[in-house]
């Protein structure tokens, strides 16, 4: 299972293992965007636009691309899954002890640290080294049930749902693994994700990625290339994200979102005008100085599974 992202919170351009990385999740998330189905009407909570405008109905060259962690769920889902790795008997209580740290950083901060990411992905990586692919995603379906589901944000749902009911396509993007992506956006409704992708050999984990993590300039880069395969105009399309590191695919599409913003994208979509949209209870959206817009408070979802891991390219 590969993890999430450890770029430090500044711009960089593209290395050509970033390009790697997103053409390998863009390639991925092609094959298996036919497997995941949207709900049928009533099932899950749905929203109107948050302008009248937008999203356009029947615009099919169009396509809104989310962030998962703190945009669509609060928290990290690689963090998630680790608890419940553990619950499984796959590591120790010390490395529990890591992940549980991890992860009161990122509830508390409401943003990505450096150096807790890279712990974060080299823990992941040497924990299900070994492991089966199938075996992982089946796991994965669980651990969303009992851990994930219930921090799904509404109001970002919403958002999510009023492009599928305008006819277009919604995909993840997010630097969590591509397995535990595609479980997410299945049980959502959506139309697929990009995600980290993890090396395997014959359905077995090697502990390596694809490429790298999918973050920051990556993301981009999977977006872009997801774009073009789709026949997509970037110009039409929406893209959600709560963090600054995000800022390269945000600036891809004509409609960029922050949701739930750190200070630093925060700061970035008021000089570019960007819509803002903050989904936490009054007192976070306080601590970080924005309104809280469309209500808060309780979460909903549920869980399914599944996606291949593509042997590393060079």
């Amino acid at each position: 299972m590969a993890a999430l992202g450890w770029l430090v919170p500044r711009r960089r351009s593209a290395t050509a293992r970033s390009v790697l990385a997103g053409e390998a999740a863009a390639e991925a998330a092609r094959r298996t965007s036919r497997e995941v189905g949207a709900l049928a009407p009533g099932e899950t909570e749905t929203g109107k636009p948050a302008e009248p405008e937008f999203p356009v109905h029947g615009d099919v060259g169009a396509a809104a691309f989310f962030d998962l962690d703190n945009t669509i769920m609060q928290g990290a889902a690689l963090f998630h899954f680790g608890r419940g790795l553990y619950k499984r008997k796959f590591f120790h209580k010390r490395e529990l002890f890591r992940f549980a740290w991890q992860q009161a950083w990122f509830r508390l901060a409401g943003s990505e640290n450096a150096e807790h990411m890279q712990d974060a992905r080299d823990s992941a990586l040497s924990i299900v080294k070994g492991h089966r692919v199938s075996e992982l995603m089946e796991i994965g379906e669980e651990i969303y049930d009992e851990y994930m589901a219930g921090r799904i944000w509404p109001g970002t749902r919403a958002l999510a749902q009023a492009h599928l009911d305008a006819g277009q396509k919604v995909w993840l993007v997010t630097a969590a693994p591509v397995e535990t992506a595609t479980i997410i956006a299945r049980r959502l409704g959506l139309t697929g994700a990009l995600g980290t992708v993890a090396e395997s050999v014959d359905g077995v984990y090697t502990g390596r990625l694809v490429g790298e993590p999918l973050h920051g300039p990556a993301k981009a880069e999977a977006v872009r290339a997801l774009a073009a395969a789709e026949d997509l105009d970037l110009s039409r399309c929406a893209a959600y994200s709560d963090s600054a590191n995000d800022i390269p695919m945000l600036s891809l599409v004509g409609h960029p979102y922050a949701i739930n913003p750190d200070s630093r994208l925060r700061a970035h979509a008021r000089e570019r005008g960007w819509r803002l949209r903050d989904y936490r209870t009054g007192r976070k959206a306080a601590k970080v100085g924005i309104p809280a817009a469309a209500g808060v408070g309780a979460v909903a979802g549920g869980a399914a599974a599944a996606m291949a891991i593509q042997r590393r390219r060079r």
